[in-house]
C-alpha cells in the first residue's frame, strides 16, 4: 500500500510517485511544437517581461570571461537563447530537459539562430544531473520546477553543480496577492486557459493539469525555504505582476 511519502499531487489528483515523471512527460509531448506560442496566449505576452527579469538577475559577463549557465526544463531554449545573445563570446548554455521532443525544438531554433555554437542540448533528469560537482556559474529554471517529482532533490542537484559563488534562480508561477485580481486570475486560469489549449493544441487536459499544477505549488515563502533547506544562502524571491508570479534567488556561498 503507498503511503503518503510515496504519493505526489498531478494537478488536484494524488497519485503514486514514481508515475508523476511519465504523466508530465505525456503532457510536454503533446505541446512541444506550441509551447512559446501558447506562453504568449496564456500570459498575453508578460512571459517575455518575466523571463527579462530572470536575464536581469543572471547578468551574464559581456566581456570575455568564461561564464557557464544550466538551465533546467528549458528544453525550448527561450531562456538559454536570451542568455547566450546577452553574454560575452564565452559565454556557454547547457539545456537539460527530460522531454526529447522539447529539446528537439530547441535545438532547430538554436540552429536557425546560429547559436547552436554557445547553446547545447542535452536530454537530463533534474533529480539526477549527469554533470560534476562545481560546473556551473549559474543555474536557473523557468516555469519547470512545479512539475519535478521530488523538488528537494531537484534543488540539492542544482547546489551540487553549481561553483562557489554560483547562484540559483528559479522563476514560477505563484499566488496572485491583490484583492479583485485574484478572483479574476481564477476565473481566467481555470475557464479560459483550458479552452485556448484545446483550440491551439489540440489538448485541453495538457492545460488543466499546468493551471492545476500551479494551484498545488507552495507558497513563495514556503518555496524559499525548501531552498534553504538545500543549502542555499542569501536566499530571496521578489514577486511580478501582483504575485502572479515570482523569481526565486540562492547562492553557494
Amino acid at each position: 500500500m503507498a503511503t503518503p511519502r510515496d504519493e505526489t499531487h498531478f494537478g488536484y489528483s494524488t497519485i503514486p510517485l514514481a508515475d508523476k515523471q511519465g504523466r508530465v512527460d505525456d503532457v510536454f509531448h503533446s505541446v512541444a511544437r506550441r509551447y512559446d506560442l501558447m506562453n504568449d496566449l496564456m500570459s498575453g505576452g508578460l512571459h517575455r517581461a518575466w523571463k527579462d527579469a530572470l536575464l536581469t538577475a543572471v547578468n551574464p559577463p559581456k566581456g570575455d570571461r568564461a561564464f557557464a549557465l544550466l538551465d533546467l526544463a528549458g528544453g525550448t531554449g527561450d531562456v538559454a537563447f536570451r542568455v547566450a545573445q546577452a553574454g560575452g563570446p564565452n559565454t556557454r548554455v547547457t539545456v537539460c530537459d527530460i522531454n526529447a521532443e522539447m529539446l528537439a525544438v530547441g535545438a532547430e531554433r538554436a540552429a536557425q539562430r546560429g547559436l547552436d555554437h554557445a547553446v547545447t542540448f542535452e536530454q537530463g533528469n533534474a533529480e539526477e544531473l549527469p554533470y560534476p560537482d562545481r560546473s556551473f556559474d549559474c543555474v536557473t529554471i523557468a516555469f519547470g520546477i512545479r512539475n519535478v517529482p521530488r523538488i528537494d532533490r531537484a534543488l540539492a542537484e542544482a547546489y551540487r553543480v553549481l561553483k562557489i559563488g554560483g547562484r540559483f534562480l528559479c522563476l514560477e508561477f505563484s499566488s496572485v496577492d491583490l484583492p479583485g485580481l485574484d478572483a479574476l486570475y481564477e476565473f481566467y486560469s481555470f475557464k479560459v486557459i483550458p479552452r485556448v489549449g484545446q483550440a491551439v493544441t489540440g489538448d485541453r487536459e495538457a492545460y488543466q493539469y499546468l493551471v492545476e499544477s500551479i494551484r498545488k505549488f507552495p507558497r513563495p515563502q514556503a518555496f524559499a525555504g525548501m531552498i534553504g533547506e538545500a543549502g542555499f544562502r542569501r536566499v530571496s524571491f521578489r514577486q511580478m505582476t501582483g504575485g502572479v508570479v515570482a523569481l526565486h534567488s540562492g547562492w553557494k556561498l
